[in-house]
């Protein structure tokens, strides 16, 4: 597939430059679940292909992205400069965007770590309110086709269609319904600004990436989603673990955006949480569905109880927690299997994972082999847990009177056990904690705040 795509980049760009045009240095990024992101060189320039997948093209969207990435550059929003863009018709096999490629860094545990970023974190919360301010004052109406319906209709009407009520879920959809604050205006809202999607070097921020989500709203929006706890990646600070809200909206402010209440803040962090945990479990369904045989996908689904457990944290109904040991491991095989064991054997997968496959050159595949790796441990936990956490699940809901998951939500939602509130939530708690203890136990000790 490279070699075909590498001779289709070079006969699309020949055709933009006006002149033969040579590309060398294709090969796949990791991450992007939802569109494929591709690194290469033309012209001695160093340029990025974005192209959704073949087999779910969204024309319209990604049009919509290319006129964004217009409007932002002349609103002095920092983005890459777009190259070339087309709806798949082409040879490209699907549709793109061409644009060129922007020194810095953006995987987040790098810049949150790293050495050569302690230089600018400081100031970055400042420099992102800044950059939101600017995306927030580019004019609606220059990018056509912008969708502008209601957020939180929108999220229940996802999350309805799963059909898969969950009680943490209906928890925090009851909050946000009673808590709703005043719109806090009229803006192009950018839909996934947070660590991850911006391109930082040592002497700032570089660009603004992943417009896909783009629409029309309230750019509280924005300022709520940068905070979600899920984009800090186990660093302190609220700000996509760089710094404070207060610095964040002290830039938001000085670039001339309006800045929010501290409650309508909260509301959309929480609304950004939930927002997480149903999308989490939106790109889960590809690979449910049979859709995408994607092992991050696979991975996202397991996903969906670290968001739960943050937003109990959000809402103030759970506390951090150390988790548990797990019980010894057997040791011996089950008659008349020979040894090593089942778990040995993940044990040994898990090791060439991590020790040979996650060392190579190859960027992608690193990222995979551990994403497999973690996956081979939810499933280790799993095995070993699954027959306490079962029977403890079922008694917690015969104390409710519930049949299932399934009632107890519905239970929620209708307000039928509005009197047990302080039982429900703690049923709701300890079967997200039991979740959480076979996904990944080491979320329940991250704080929130």
């Amino acid at each position: 597939m490279t070699a075909a795509l590498t001779e289709h980049l070079a006969a699309r760009l020949t055709t933009v430059y006006g002149r033969p045009v040579e590309v060398t240095g294709l090969r796949r990024l990791s991450g992007g679940a939802s569109r494929e992101t591709w690194s290469f060189d033309a012209e001695r320039r160093p340029l990025i292909l974005r192209r959704d997948p073949p087999v779910a093209p969204q024309p319209a969207e990604m049009a919509r992205e290319a006129a964004v990435l217009t409007v932002a550059a002349r609103g002095g929003v920092p983005v890459p400069r777009l190259i070339d863009q087309g709806d798949g018709a082409g040879t490209i096999g699907a549709p793109y965007l061409i644009m060129e490629r922007l020194s810095g860094e953006t995987i987040p545990r790098r810049l949150l770590r790293d050495e050569r970023f302690a230089g600018v974190r400081p100031g970055l919360a400042r420099s992102l309110g800044a950059i939101l301010a600017r995306i927030h004052a580019l004019p609606p109406d220059d990018v056509p086709g912008l969708p502008a319906g209601d957020p939180l209709e929108d999220l229940v009407a996802m999350y309805e269609g799963f059909g898969e009520p969950r009680p943490a879920i209906e928890l925090a959809l009851r909050r946000l319904a009673r808590n709703r604050p005043a719109a806090g205006g009229d803006a192009i809202v950018h839909g996934d600004f947070r660590n991850g999607n911006l391109m930082i070097a040592p002497d700032g921020v570089h660009g603004v990436l992943d417009w896909e989500l783009v629409h029309r709203g309230d750019p509280i929006e924005d300022l709520g989603w940068l905070c979600v706890k899920a984009w800090r990646f186990g660093a302190t600070g609220p700000v996509g673990g760089f710094g404070t809200r207060a610095d964040l909206l002290e830039g938001y402010t000085a670039a001339g955006g309006e800045p929010p209440s501290p409650e309508a803040l909260h509301w959309w962090e929480v609304y950004g949480t939930l927002r997480w945990a149903i999308l989490c479990r939106y790109q889960a369904e590809r690979y449910l569905s049979g859709a995408d045989s994607s092992i991050e996908l696979a991975a996202l689904g397991r996903r969906v109880c670290e968001q739960e457990h943050d937003l109990l944290l959000i809402l103030g109904l759970t506390e951090p927690r150390t988790a548990d040991p797990l019980p010894d491991r057997p040791a011996r095989p089950a008659e008349p299997h020979d040894r090593p064991n089942a778990s040995a054997l993940i044990d040994a997968v898990r090791a060439f994972l991590t020790e040979e496959v996650a060392t190579g050159e190859d960027e992608r595949l690193r990222f995979h082999a551990l994403v497999a790796a973690s996956m081979l441990g939810i499933a280790q936990r799993e095995l070993l847990l699954k027959d306490e956490h079962r029977d403890a699940h079922r008694r917690r809901l015969e104390s409710l009177g519930c049949r299932d998951e399934a009632e107890l939500a519905q239970a929620i939602r209708g307000g039928r056990l509005d009197g047990r509130f302080g039982d429900v939530n703690a049923a709701v708690r300890d079967t997200v904690t039991d979740k959480l203890l076979v996904a990944n136990p080491r979320h329940l000790a991250i704080p929130g705040g």
